[in-house]
């Protein structure tokens, strides 16, 4: 842990060395461009900052880049090194045990895993986990004299080139824009890296499962083979009852969340005074702030036993009313549908009516003069204008909503249940695509098995509905937006 800390007071002090030393770049360009000058600043192509700026660019973007490569490869590449010298009571071993050792040696060597390994090997994992240490130390020796030389020599060449003719505007503006492309360029490759590895598990899965049976089976019980004679004896993976239960929460939800969401959302844009709606719009958006498993909480300890009480009274009247029927005609589970959509059809309230009240608040003034000119009341001019002329934004807040509601994990995984099954009973319990996943990937998993490449199955499959939903948010917004002078 210590060596961690002085690891990163270490990384801190080289950033802050270099900061430093941009800053007095950036002075010493712009003095070199000023002296330049003269008397006359605008025989300059670029006002003397912009050859600042373009000076601590020179000396500063190498460095970091230097450093960035080191502190995203750095470890590896040494330990690599350090893997051609490995003992050879390690280098004996399978490859499995082999790479166990190899992990211990390498959390040694990071001072965050055996602080004094015993066994057979502690003697091998320590020195190999000396030498990972002596090539990171070497590596990252070498990192910062590059980095250092970098820095000056970044710093030379660019205040060599300082002229009055120097467009350094343009060359400034260019570094920005690339900068903000790579910013973009991280979101794009992070989405892209998750679909292909969501992709690749998935055909993994596909290739021991049928997808006629993932895609249109109606039993779901995911297991996995305890003994080697049990080949084709893998379980269910049915995902249908899974897609049912979430898109029942998700309706449910919907239920509660657009009538209360969109009402609010009318009364605070058009009947609210400014005082109420400075008052009432941020308290109901306090329950955007709530987290999900204060919610979760919620539905299993409050909500869900008073379903349940509900359920029982309600199928006492039912059998009252309905004599001739045998057996309970619903039948209330400590955790249900009903209690998990109920909760979280409160919780994106929230984000139905401050999407909905956007959308409502941009429409034109003109529109309700106009309205109200010919004679119209405040509710006709709500009905008949306002809300035609926002419904696209309207429905777009609605899709969105519906797909933070299939994607919603702890609520779900507390109050829905474990049971997969389709049924119309809204007081029993279900499970969903979530709690599956999350049930697949905790504990000890194996990452060979269908049971584990399911819940990437599943995941692509959600990723699917959620994207689905989306795009067809974007083209209800496109389809019928109007534009307003």
């Amino acid at each position: 842990m210590f060596e961690q800390i002085a690891q990163s007071r270490l990384a801190l002090g080289l950033l802050a060395a270099l900061l430093a030393a941009a800053s007095a770049a950036f002075f010493m360009g712009r003095s070199r461009a000023v002296a330049l000058a003269g008397s006359n600043p605008r025989s300059l192509h670029s006002r003397p900052n912009y050859h600042g700026y373009l000076v601590a660019l020179w000396t500063l973007g190498p460095s970091l880049a230097v450093l960035a490569l080191y502190s995203v490869g750095g470890d590896w590449l040494a330990d690599r090194l350090a893997l051609n010298s490995t003992p050879g009571a390690i280098a004996a071993l399978p490859s499995f045990e082999q790479a166990v050792q190899i992990d211990s040696a390498r959390a040694l060597a990071s001072g965050g895993g055996l602080a004094a390994p015993d066994g057979d090997f502690a003697g091998p994992i320590r020195e190999l986990a000396h030498q990972m240490s002596i090539e990171r130390g070497a590596l990252k020796l070498w990192a910062t004299i590059i980095s250092g030389v970098l820095a000056i020599a970044g710093l030379a060449f660019s205040m060599a080139r300082i002229r009055k003719d120097r467009r350094a505007r343009n060359r400034v503006e260019s570094a920005i824009k690339l900068a903000l492309m790579l910013c973009s360029g991280v979101a794009i490759v992070t989405t892209i890296g998750i679909v292909l590895s969501l992709v690749f598990e998935t055909m993994r899965f596909f290739g021991e499962v049928s997808p006629m049976e993932f895609l249109f089976g109606l039993k779901w019980s995911a297991q996995t083979n305890i003994r080697p004679d049990q080949i084709g004896a893998s379980g269910a993976f049915g995902a249908v009852p899974l897609i049912y239960g979430s898109l029942l929460i998700t309706l449910i939800a919907m239920i509660v969340a657009a009538p209360v969401g969109l009402y609010a959302a009318i009364y605070l844009s058009e009947y609210a005074g400014p005082r109420t709606r400075r008052t009432v719009k941020p308290i109901l958006e306090v329950l955007a702030g709530v987290p999900t498993v204060v919610y979760g909480f919620f539905a299993l300890l409050t909500v869900a036993p008073a379903i349940r009480a509900f359920g029982d009274w309600l199928n006492g009247v039912l059998m009252w009313m309905m004599p001739w029927v045998e057996g309970p005609i619903i039948n209330p589970q400590p955790t249900s549908a009903l209690a998990a959509g109920l909760v979280m059809g409160v919780m994106i309230i929230p984000f139905v009516s401050s999407l909905s009240d956007d959308v409502i608040n941009a429409t034109p003034q003109t529109l309700r003069d106009g309205a109200f000119a010919l004679g119209a009341t405040k509710s006709e001019t709500v009905k008949q204008v306002i809300l035609p002329a926002a419904l696209p934004g309207v429905v777009a807040a609605l899709l969105l909503a519906v797909s933070r509601a299939i994607g919603e994990t702890m609520i779900v995984v507390m109050a829905a249940g474990q049971r997969a099954q389709i049924t119309a009973d809204p007081f029993q319990d279900v499970t969903t695509i979530t709690v599956q996943i999350v049930d697949l990937l905790t504990g000890d998993t194996e990452f060979d098995s269908p049971k584990t490449l399911s819940a990437f199955a599943l995941g692509f499959g959600l990723f699917l509905i959620t994207l689905v939903f989306n795009l067809i948010a974007q083209r209800v917004v496109k389809a019928y937006r109007e534009k307003y002078e």
